[in-house]
């Protein structure tokens, strides 16, 4: 069982920036690909970005390209979304997620093998 916790969610105006920060424990955290998933009200869930096990390798969803990095520490068993000139489209609430087969499974499958409760994150216009 791997445990995440999200934090750093909010209510900002349009063209800020926030960060949002994945606390995990449990397993072995470098086991895992780590990611992140927004799902907004009356939508689907939706891919937002994922890093690599070691941290070398990024995929980010077309949207938030250029907008947003992600990013992890294995020696605190964090991970970060780093969101700038966030968009009222960009309201969502936001999972943190892990993925056991890898990144590139996350992004193309959308999957994931444990997600995290959520934070908010509302931009107004």
């Amino acid at each position: 069982q791997v445990q995440l916790v999200e934090s750093g969610g909010g209510l900002v105006q349009a063209g800020a920036s926030l960060r949002l920060s994945c606390a995990a424990s449990g397993r072995t955290f470098s086991n895992y690909a780590m990611g992140w998933f927004r799902q907004a009200p009356g939508k689907e869930r939706e891919f937002v970005a994922a890093i690599s096990k070691g941290g070398s390798i990024t995929y980010y969803a077309d949207s938030v390209r250029g907008r947003f990095t992600v990013s992890r520490d294995s020696a605190k068993n964090m991970a970060y979304l780093r969101m700038n000139d966030l968009k009222p489209e960009d309201t969502a609430v936001y999972y943190c997620a892990t993925r056991s087969r890898g990144a590139q499974d996350m992004s193309v499958t959308k999957g994931a093998d444990y997600w995290g409760q959520g934070t908010q994150v509302t931009v107004s216009s």
